[in-house]
């Protein structure tokens, strides 16, 4: 999937692509602004597919692609848009290169998803998202920070034990979602040295305050 996409030169861009078989690659996209070139489309944020490439010396040159899925429903939700680049911000934080990206790759697909599911509000899939991300790279603590509810223990411990496709599958009470939320915020701000823009204007544009 492609975490960034950015300007270069006059027609070219610059992809930063999460890979399952190399964790985090950046790659180049000659052309790719041109209109009607072949690599317009895949060469944009949240295109998921199979991406076809030339390794080269210090970076890899994008070939072709196949693209599965762009989530293009996000353009016509702006906060469903805000979390899914805030998703992307924080995939790129965590992945790394020459490491398998498999685990990274499908939650962030599985997540993304999750924000078109109605039925599942975004601040829950938010911390989901964040904790499994950071049990991934085994930033986490077996037990939630600070005592909880059995159910936010329980929306804690099924997190860190499900797999992907088995993590949207609960809800819970607005209480017990802050307690959760809460908890997650603990732990990383614990792990986590960095802010993240694409947070912050979703904070802004919710009108919320950042949990303590």
């Amino acid at each position: 999937m492609v975490l960034k996409a950015a300007p270069v030169g006059e027609m070219d861009k610059r992809l930063v692509i999460l890979t399952r078989e190399r964790g985090k690659i950046t790659a180049f996209a000659r052309s790719a602004r041109r209109p009607g070139n072949m690599l317009m489309a895949p060469s944009r944020p949240f295109a998921f597919g199979t991406f076809t490439l030339y390794e080269g010396r210090d970076s890899y040159t994008l070939q072709s692609a196949d693209i599965t899925n762009y989530f293009d429903e996000l353009a016509m939700d702006m906060e469903g848009t805000c979390f899914g680049s805030y998703f992307l911000e924080f995939t790129d934080y965590y992945s790394r290169e020459n490491i398998d990206g498999t685990g990274l790759l499908k939650l962030l697909y599985q997540s993304v998803r999750a924000l078109l599911k109605p039925a599942l509000p975004n601040p829950l899939v938010q911390r989901v998202f964040e904790l499994k991300a950071m049990v991934f790279n085994g930033e986490y603590t077996e037990s939630p920070p600070r005592a909880v509810s059995d159910s936010a223990n329980y929306a804690w411990e099924f997190v860190i034990a499900s797999p992907v496709e088995h993590l949207y599958t609960f809800a819970l009470t607005e209480e017990v979602l802050e307690e959760f939320a809460r908890c997650v915020e603990i732990n990383k701000k614990r792990f986590v040295d960095r802010e993240f823009h694409s947070l912050e204007i979703l904070e802004a544009m919710r009108g919320t305050e950042p949990l303590k």
